[in-house]
């Protein structure tokens, strides 16, 4: 098979440490009737066992929804619940790794904070990059200071992969970060703020579209 490519627009982060009480199969389930595109799935809460199998149901949904969908972290867990991808961080295995193990056919994610660092992780066989934060984030300490619109947009110039942005993202400011050139835009907390998921979705959606087309 080819590797899955990655669709633009909402980029939907399913974390266990966001609304705790709502198990991350739960969370998959759910999300999986929204029609979202992409989803990656972070559990770091959970017991080694408890979040393995979380994450191999919570692959399986989302799949057989269409989805495409990665495990973050975990390259292992991507490999052996058959997830489209994977994404990695700073402290994880490095990306020219993770591509050995995961082959030519699947997506790998990395984690930057600027243009070289697109660079760096393309040459190193990645798919993509996540590129921030933008903002601060509302669901975990990031050591590195937030970019802003306008850096944004200088440092998207400077990445030869597609860019999906991170780090406080959410209805407030989708339409802005779109229109910087990035590739989609990842949001966490923000998807669980109440009401209709699905409607949250389909705005979410919408409005990166608007920001794409430079639409008020």
């Amino acid at each position: 098979m080819s590797e899955p490519g990655l669709p633009r627009g909402l980029y939907a982060v399913v974390d266990d440490g966001v609304r705790p009480e709502l198990p991350l199969v739960e969370k998959a389930r759910q999300l999986a009737r929204t029609g979202v595109q992409v989803a990656q799935l972070r559990c770091k809460r959970g017991r080694a066992r408890e979040a393995w199998e979380a994450v191999r149901e919570s692959v399986r949904i989302l799949r057989d929804a269409g989805v495409v969908t990665l495990v973050n972290d975990r390259v292992d867990w991507a490999l052996l619940s058959d997830a489209d991808g994977v994404h990695i961080g700073d402290e994880d295995l490095p990306p020219a790794d993770a591509r050995a193990l995961l082959g030519p056919h699947r997506l790998v994610g990395v984690t930057v904070r600027n243009g070289a660092g697109g660079r760096a992780a393309a040459a190193a066989g990645a798919s993509y990059v996540g590129l921030g934060p933008v903002f601060p984030s509302r669901t975990k300490d990031v050591p590195a200071p937030p970019l802003g619109l306008e850096r944004l947009r200088s440092e998207v110039a400077e990445c030869p992969i597609p860019v999906v942005a991170i780090g406080g993202l959410g209805l407030d400011n989708v339409v802005q970060v779109a229109r910087m050139g990035v590739h989609g835009v990842a949001v966490v907390s923000d998807l669980w703020v109440g009401g209709s998921l699905r409607l949250r979705v389909e705005e979410l959606q919408h409005r990166f579209l608007l920001g794409q087309t430079g639409a008020e």
